[in-house]
């Protein structure tokens, strides 16, 4: 399977053939070279060509590159690339201050003070959109594309707040059109 896709994305072997025969055959040393036992043997090349091809094929299945021409989705940004060493653990700060910040508003919700719980959600929110936009390595809390993510956080957080705000009894913010819209879906 691995050969396949290295085969696809031309970083490595042919199918069915070792790294070095594929290199061979792509440099023109294997099929059809009249000398030796025929079909990948290398034989019709000398010793230097088949030593070049035998490191060009070993540095092409170390290639870490994607492919010019993707048949299948994209790797996922995984330890490697999200963090060289040990510094993977050091950036996911912005993603836990957003966690943390809203499990206390989720726990000030529980505890019964639901319009200031959600009033922290809906902050943790729109800071995880600010942080998102600002800082150039945010760790976890990068999903998707950086106007993607800020967008989705954003609205998220917008939306959370002025619903704490308008929540009754007592609302802070008075819609005039809310009311009615209720009434009208409720009824």
């Amino acid at each position: 399977m691995r050969a396949e896709h290295e085969a696809e994305a031309g970083t490595g072997a042919e199918p069915g053939a070792g790294a070095a025969a594929g290199a061979r055959a792509r440099a023109g040393s294997g099929v059809g070279s009249g000398v030796g036992s025929g079909v990948g043997s290398g034989a019709g090349a000398g010793p230097e060509a088949a030593a070049e091809a035998g490191a060009a094929a070993r540095e092409a299945a170390r290639s870490r590159r994607f492919p010019s021409i993707t048949k299948d989705t994209a790797r996922p940004e995984g330890h490697g690339r999200a963090a060289p060493g040990d510094a993977l653990a050091a950036r996911q700060w912005p993603m836990l201050s957003v966690l943390a910040a809203t499990a206390v508003g989720l726990l000030l919700t529980a505890l019964n003070h639901p319009r200031v719980g959600c009033l922290v959600i809906g902050v943790a929110l729109i800071a995880a959109s600010v942080l998102r936009r600002v800082l150039p390595h945010v760790g976890m809390l990068a999903v998707r594309s950086r106007f993607t993510d800020m967008v989705t956080y954003g609205l998220l957080g917008v939306a959370i707040t002025l619903l704490a705000l308008v929540m009754e009894p007592k609302p802070l913010l008075h819609i005039p059109f809310l009311e009615s819209a209720v009434r009208f879906t409720v009824r």
